[in-house]
């Protein structure tokens, strides 16, 4: 069995990164969405995500490690060091008046303190970070589980997607400055270990690592793991929000799905 794991594992991991690997160079095809390249490319995107829907059972847990294992600091990954200026006002009072909205398809929206927040049932987990660019770190999170501030928030039937809303901005010169965002299903969402991490390597979460707030789902690649996180969306479609892909890299043409 732990021989058919590792596998499964190289081969989605190998999938994602060979589905995203062209876009770190001159494909300009992926700009037009009524290119028929692209319509393929995504097509196959669509397949890969049925397949490892398959493949991934609802429970499977990503492996855990002793915290021996932990032998550098966690290695960020996208932007480090927000300059919006609403971010920087919290990051200046050490994220006091910072408030967590979760709403959408929800009967009692949320608006809750980081301090409420670290008061909620707690998970400590030491998983592998697997970035898109190819490398890898092992770190302990701690957070609240996700599933559980959905519960408090008491999602509605229809709720099929969960849209992180971030701090942090993409984009600068000729290019207009666009908020992050990510999403990923109900089920990733629901998952055990899907959390909601304050808490690094023992630390409270650093800047450079999303503080106050970044989603950890640890079977999927590193750009799905939202960081800034300033308010979650609970809905049944992701039209409407960014490009309608489901995230800003989505928009730019990587995967939506990256299970490993």
């Amino acid at each position: 069995m732990a021989r058919f794991l590792l596998s499964r594992r190289t081969l989605l991991t190998g999938a994602a990164l060979g589905a995203t690997a062209p876009l770190s160079g001159c494909f300009d095809f992926l700009a037009d969405r009524d290119d028929p390249v692209r319509n393929v490319m995504e097509t196959a995107n669509s397949l890969t995500y049925r397949v490892q829907r398959m493949l991934l059972g609802s429970d499977d847990l990503a492996r855990e490690y002793p915290a021996s294992e932990i032998r550098q600091g966690q290695r960020p990954n996208g932007s480090t060091d927000p300059q919006d200026e609403d971010y920087r006002a919290l990051l200046d009072q050490d994220f006091a008046p910072y408030r967590l909205t979760v709403d959408g398809l929800v009967d009692r929206p949320l608006r809750v303190s980081l301090d409420e927040i670290r008061a909620m049932p707690a998970r400590t987990q030491i998983t592998r970070h697997d970035c898109v660019e190819g490398w890898s770190c092992i770190a302990q999170w701690t957070g609240t589980p996700l599933g559980y501030v959905l519960d408090q928030a008491m999602t509605r039937p229809a709720a099929r997607f969960v849209v992180f809303d971030c701090f942090d901005s993409y984009g600068s010169g000729l290019v207009a400055p666009v908020r992050y965002y990510e999403s990923i299903d109900i089920r990733d969402a629901r998952h055990a270990q899907t959390i909601l991490a304050y808490g690094l390597n023992g630390q409270t979460l650093p800047v450079e690592n999303g503080a106050p707030l970044r989603v950890r789902v640890e079977r999927q690649l590193g750009y799905k793991m939202a960081k800034y996180i300033r308010a979650i969306h609970v809905t049944d479609t992701l039209a409407g929000f960014g490009g309608g892909n489901g995230g800003y890299w989505e928009d730019n043409g990587y995967e939506w799905f990256a299970g490993i």
